[in-house]
């Protein structure tokens, strides 16, 4: 008689935003013991290097336009291994459940009756601002933020209410490069003023990190003619001031080129 194994579980575990040394110690942890690795195009190569030598790697990646793999497919491939009785992780940029469409892979984990888990990730939405010294808060500047997707102003799905964020202390936007000339138009309808500090930071806590600054009123261009190309995070607010006090140029990126993650979370 044949006997089917137990089935698997999923991790959906938060890679962080670039920089390899930023995934958590259980995410490091799960990806080292993984059957099945299902990886976005934004994950390290070198984070790809911890998971076992026989393990499954499959490419999952995403672009600006171009989906090789629908949403479905990664559902499905995802319960399929975990069926089979693997330890599937789902290796997500940023946080799995911040605009990562983490929650679709959970509800389809619990709709197949399977175990599924999420390991939180560092998002780029407060990570890349802080790491290039611009804190979201701040006493005395800002005491509100909000996390918002360009895919929106880009003319993808329903338009954000653009009065109710120009009223956030600070705004925070993902995948907003395409988007931005039209975020900015919509805040400064809306009431935001011409001269709001905007800075964009592109490959944020990677090596090729650069920032471009402006204000509402000119940062579309500035950043067209800078060639900002995604990934890219846009914080919108009165902090982006405080980015020259913080000294971010102090920092060394990423530390991992030099030593590996070896030493972090080794087994046993």
């Amino acid at each position: 008689m044949i006997r089917f194994r137990e089935p698997g579980v999923v991790y959906l575990v938060g890679a962080g935003p670039g920089d390899p040394e930023l995934i958590t110690l259980r995410g490091l942890r799960l990806l080292r013991a993984a059957d099945v690795v299902v990886y976005d195009r934004l994950v390290a190569e070198s984070l790809l290097d911890e998971a076992p030598a026989g393990a499954e790697r499959i490419f999952a990646g995403k672009a600006s336009g171009c989906h090789p793999m629908s949403q479905e497919e990664i559902n499905a491939i995802l319960v399929a291994r975990a069926r089979e009785g693997k330890t599937v992780v789902r290796l997500k940029g940023g946080d799995p459940f911040v605009f990562g469409r983490g929650g679709e892979e959970a509800e389809a984990c619990a709709v197949a009756g399977l175990r599924w888990e999420l390991v939180p990730g560092v998002s780029s939405a407060i990570g890349v601002p802080g790491l290039a010294g611009i804190p979201v808060t701040h006493r005395g500047t800002a005491a509100s933020f909000a996390v918002v997707t360009g895919h929106r102003a880009a003319g993808e799905g329903r338009e954000p209410d653009w009065e109710a964020l120009g009223a956030i202390d600070t705004l925070v936007v993902l995948m907003g490069v395409e988007g931005l000339p039209r975020i900015a138009g919509r805040l400064i309808g809306a009431g935001r003023a011409f001269d709001t500090p905007v800075a964009v930071i592109q490959e944020g806590s990677l090596p090729g990190e650069r920032v471009v600054t402006g204000t509402l009123g000119t940062i579309a261009e500035r950043a067209r003619a800078a060639g900002v190309e995604p990934p890219a995070t846009i914080v919108i607010g009165e902090v982006v001031r405080l980015r020259d006090a913080a000294a971010p140029g102090s920092r060394a990126v990423p530390r991992v080129a030099e030593r590996g993650l070896a030493a972090v979370a080794a087994p046993g």
